[in-house]
């Protein structure tokens, strides 16, 4: 097996992913461990480069993406894109996530297969990074969420896509409160296609660097064999199914909350004071673009999501309509605080028009929509992974 830096790394950024190499494998490591291996710039462009790399490279059939430490990737380093754009330009931030929702496309329609193991820490930009590939692997030690709307963000990275196709409204939940999950959850609710407890995965990783396929249903009958069905907690959310799509199933986020509450009267259920809660400590904004961006993220193809996204993260940037994403950094990422001023401060000042401006296209004149790459196998390689 070799081990080395990327190709024209450096002994600085370019550290940030790894690269081992072991006959057709090639396992890429992602290496900020103090950070939780949160993406930064650096780390997102090098990806991207060897992803396209590999599907151009005959002797390479299979790709993994693991972390280094306690963390697969805690998400985005939206601190740094932050700081960016108080340098005083928002286009700085926006660069950060057209070469992100590049790479989550390029990995949503990789023609070779992807195996992420995420054993640890899952979120925002690293579920980006991992639930558009083709198998996910949680441990015992895997922690899931999608925590933006309590930062004035929404749920981005291609989520209006991949939280929209899980069971009933599940998406909804997931991306409005930004619940944990565990490795047992993500299984049950198809964020992970196969559960291995982390004493294992030396050995799964030891099997897969023996192949010569990159042939899925060759890779899937390896993971087969080290993988576990692990119980669902009893307090488990997935198991308040039923609740969940009464109640997240209605059109807005005010009937969303006025039926949770009428459920807490006729229930001792802790859980649905504490999802209250977290909806009422999000953003008003954040909420309300995105319920609609997880509802029409169920009528579009995974490039369609990406594109609708990037209109409304440059929007988030802009500050013109809300700034709570400024204002969630700085409580919960720099002063740490945990106390954002949102403004507007409560869902009923939150208009129509304010919503639809997120989904508009952005008035710049040096501004573009996203530009996707062409994929010729797109239909193919996407379904696939269904």
């Amino acid at each position: 097996m070799t081990v080395m830096a990327p190709p024209g790394s450096t002994n600085g950024d370019g550290e940030q992913v790894l690269v081992e190499e072991n006959l057709f494998l090639r396992t890429l490591i992602l290496n900020r461990p103090r950070q939780l291996n949160a993406l930064s710039f650096q780390m997102v462009s090098k990806l991207l480069e060897l992803f396209v790399a590999y599907e151009d490279d005959c002797n390479v059939k299979l790709v993994i993406l693991k972390g280094n430490g306690r963390a697969f990737c805690a998400g985005g380093d939206v601190a740094a894109v932050v700081r960016d754009i108080n340098g005083g330009d928002w286009r700085l931030g926006a660069k950060f996530f057209w070469k992100e929702f590049i790479l989550n496309y390029v990995m949503a329609t990789y023609s070779k297969p992807q195996v992420s193991i995420l054993n640890g820490i899952v979120m925002g930009g690293g579920a980006g990074a991992s639930m558009h590939g083709r198998f996910r692997i949680a441990t015992e030690n895997s922690v899931f969420a999608m925590p933006e709307t309590a930062l004035g963000l929404f749920p981005d990275v291609g989520a209006s896509y991949f939280l929209s196709r899980l069971s009933g409204f599940f998406g909804e939940y997931v991306g409005l409160t930004g619940a944990r999950l565990d490795g047992a959850e993500m299984l049950a609710c198809g964020l992970a296609t196969h559960f291995v407890p982390s004493a294992r995965l030396s050995l799964l990783e030891a099997a897969l660097c023996k192949l010569d396929s990159g042939a899925p249903a060759t890779i899937s009958s390896i993971l087969d064999e080290y993988s576990q069905q692990p119980h669902l907690k009893e307090n488990s959310a997935y198991h308040k199914l039923a609740v969940i799509n009464r109640c997240f199933s209605r059109r807005t986020i005010e009937e969303i909350l006025s039926t949770l509450e009428r459920e807490a009267v006729n229930s001792a259920d802790n859980w649905i004071s504490a999802t209250i809660q977290s909806l009422q400590k999000a953003s008003p904004t954040s909420l309300k673009i995105s319920l609609r961006s997880i509802r029409e993220g169920r009528l579009q193809d995974v490039g369609q999501c990406l594109t609708c996204e990037y209109r409304m993260v440059c929007h988030v940037l802009q500050g013109e309509v809300s700034k709570d994403f400024f204002e969630g950094c700085r409580a919960i990422l720099l002063d740490k605080d945990k106390n954002p001023k949102w403004e507007p401060s409560r869902l009923e000042q939150i208009n129509e028009s304010m919503v639809e401006q997120y989904f508009s296209k952005v008035d710049d004149e040096e501004w573009e929509d996203l530009k996707l790459p062409a994929k010729f196998s797109f239909s193919a390689s996407l379904l696939a992974k269904l």
